[in-house]
């Protein structure tokens, strides 16, 4: 471990919280080891990337992978400052595989990826196409992110929809895609859930948490719960 690294190291574990936050961190994040999780809160982390604003920190990013869930946290927070989409998208192409959990994973939103909407939704493509959960994961949560405001098209519902996995995930990102998606394109999105594009499962989850959100009006909730898909 370098010295940057180490350094890094040491002010995560100066900045945890209380065992009782860490041990909750365990229980809402099963996917990473629990002595994986030092228990910083996420606020508390980004002030210490913050920090480094113009420091060079490619030492620590070219150690992986890290031994503790908040260094990844970090990594993730320092690509997404990186302002060259070329190295931005390569510095996160290496990391993508490195990724264990969704918290890490839905932090992770490299700023600069929204000028570069074109070039991103061909490596979106790619990423749901991986095999790791979280890879593809993180290209529904960018087509969500970047695609469902004013760059907004229909094929960008397709895409989410075509997205086929056994993993919980994988298809708890694609319910939350189309219940963003229906907050925000109502019109476009309801006839993935009318005509059941997707499985059940997640055409289920996509509708509850489209009725639990405080963007979707009353009548439209009210037409989504009639939706809602019972039986074997």
């Amino acid at each position: 471990m370098n010295e940057l690294s180490e350094r890094f190291r040491e002010q995560l574990k100066a900045a945890a919280s209380d065992e009782k936050y860490r041990k909750m961190q365990t229980h809402i994040i099963p996917t990473v080891p629990e002595d994986s999780i030092i228990g910083v809160r996420v606020p508390d982390i980004r002030k210490i990337a913050a920090a480094y604003k113009g420091v060079d920190v490619t030492g620590f990013l070219d150690e992986l992978p890290h031994r503790y869930m908040e260094e990844n946290y970090l990594h993730a927070f320092f690509i997404a400052a990186i302002k060259d989409f070329d190295e931005c998208m390569e510095r996160t192409e290496t990391f993508l595989p490195y990724i264990d959990n969704w918290a890490v994973c839905d932090s992770f939103s490299p700023k600069v990826f929204e000028k570069h909407r074109p070039e991103l939704l061909e490596k979106i493509r790619e990423w749901h196409r991986s095999s790791h959960t979280y890879t593809i994961r993180f290209g529904t949560g960018c087509l969500m992110r970047w695609y469902l405001d004013g760059a907004f098209e229909p094929r960008f519902l397709d895409m989410a929809a075509a997205v086929r996995s056994d993993e919980y995930y994988v298809n708890m990102m694609t319910a939350w895609f189309f219940a963003t998606a229906l907050a925000k394109q109502y019109e476009s999105t309801l006839p993935y859930i009318t005509e059941r594009k997707l499985d059940k499962w997640t055409h289920n989850k996509a509708i509850r948490k489209a009725i639990e959100s405080y963007r979707v009006t009353d009548e439209h909730k009210a037409t989504l719960r009639k939706l809602t898909i019972t039986g074997g």
